[in-house]
């Protein structure tokens, strides 16, 4: 236990002490984010919080992280990703360039690290993948969670709650799989938490910096990761299911923008308003509350589905869909009708 400790306490000390100093760098090179129409913030603030998260989480897991080659592979991934994020955050990179690079980490994950889903558990009444199948939704999976999360990351505090949220709960889960030799996971889930609790001791409240997409893409790709090797280890019955609880918020959040960009012609890489937080807010909530909102639902659907875990797997995840897409059309409509009101 020792080790997984020093992991969290690292990562966290690391993220905590940097960002001071690249606040302070970042205001003397005016290295800042403006505020536009689509934004919250109304003050020019930096947005490289990502390098303190990827400081403390590269340094504390290759330090007293359990490295075997699958997380050496992931960490590769990640700096892949680091670049590309934070070269996008000084100067924009074009979303074809983001996603070029997002498939190049996830291809290491998969192919070199063979990083994958193998079976659906009896999901859609399938259980052993065929390999083509296997690296075509492992693919479609870890660049799709990286996404919305990078997309989810609209307030202050949100995309990094979400992301300590999973990563405490899969980290512990797989800490307690000792005997099938994934203790590395466990350990990057805890630095993962570490690192981001550190920074969001700056961006929780009236932030002063954010993750940028340094920080969104590299904490999805890891939250993609250990949502995957979750189903594969099994921990719980109907593990896919319970997977896609603890991420529901950002997957069907993430869905639903894209179907509204697309229908309404537009690339769904385009911003809007139209995710869920967006619509909270017209609601009346304030930051902290979206975030105490949209954590305390993710609990319920993760509770949910730990419920009816001894179901049928595809029973259970029927509950599960329906239960959020009804919520979130709810919150849709009344906050679209208070819009009106106020209009």
């Amino acid at each position: 236990m020792i080790n997984s400790v020093l992991c969290f306490l690292w990562a966290f000390l690391i993220s905590v002490f940097a960002i001071p100093s690249i606040i302070n760098v970042a205001h003397l090179k005016q290295l800042l984010d403006e505020p536009n129409y689509r934004t919250i913030h109304r003050s020019l603030t930096p947005r490289l919080g990502g390098i303190a998260i990827f400081a403390g989480l590269v340094s504390s897991i290759t330090i007293f992280g359990h490295v075997n080659k699958e997380v050496q592979q992931v960490i590769a991934g990640c700096i892949l990703l680091f670049f590309i994020g934070i070269k996008d955050d000084l100067v924009s990179v074009s979303p074809f360039k983001k996603f070029f690079v997002q498939v190049l980490a996830t291809g290491i994950v998969v192919f070199i690290g063979n990083i994958r889903i193998t079976s659906f558990q009896g999901l859609f009444g399938l259980q052993t993948l065929p390999d083509g199948i296997s690296y075509a939704f492992t693919f479609l999976v870890i660049i799709g969670i990286t996404n919305a999360i990078n997309l989810i990351d609209g307030i202050d505090g949100l995309a990094g709650s979400i992301c300590i949220y999973i990563a405490t709960i899969i980290g512990f889960y797989i800490y307690f799989q000792i005997e099938n030799g994934v203790r590395s996971y466990s350990d990057l889930a805890f630095c993962l938490a570490g690192s981001l609790i550190g920074f969001l001791r700056y961006n929780f409240r009236n932030a002063i910096i954010f993750m940028g997409d340094t920080g969104s893409l590299v904490c999805g790709f890891i939250i993609a990761i250990l949502a995957v090797k979750f189903i594969e280890l099994k921990p719980v019955a109907n593990s896919p299911v319970v997977a896609l609880s603890m991420l529901i918020i950002p997957v069907i959040d993430t869905l639903k923008v894209f179907f509204i960009r697309i229908i309404n012609g537009k690339s769904p890489f385009s911003p809007d308003q139209n995710h869920i937080h967006h619509h909270l807010k017209k609601l009346g909530y304030p930051n902290s509350g979206i975030i105490v909102v949209i954590l305390t639902f993710s609990l319920f659907m993760y509770a949910i589905a730990f419920l009816t875990s001894e179901l049928e797997i595809n029973i259970a995840l029927t509950i599960q869909i329906s239960f959020v897409v009804l919520t979130l059309l709810l919150v849709y409509f009344y906050a679209n009708k208070v819009e009106k009101v106020k209009i």
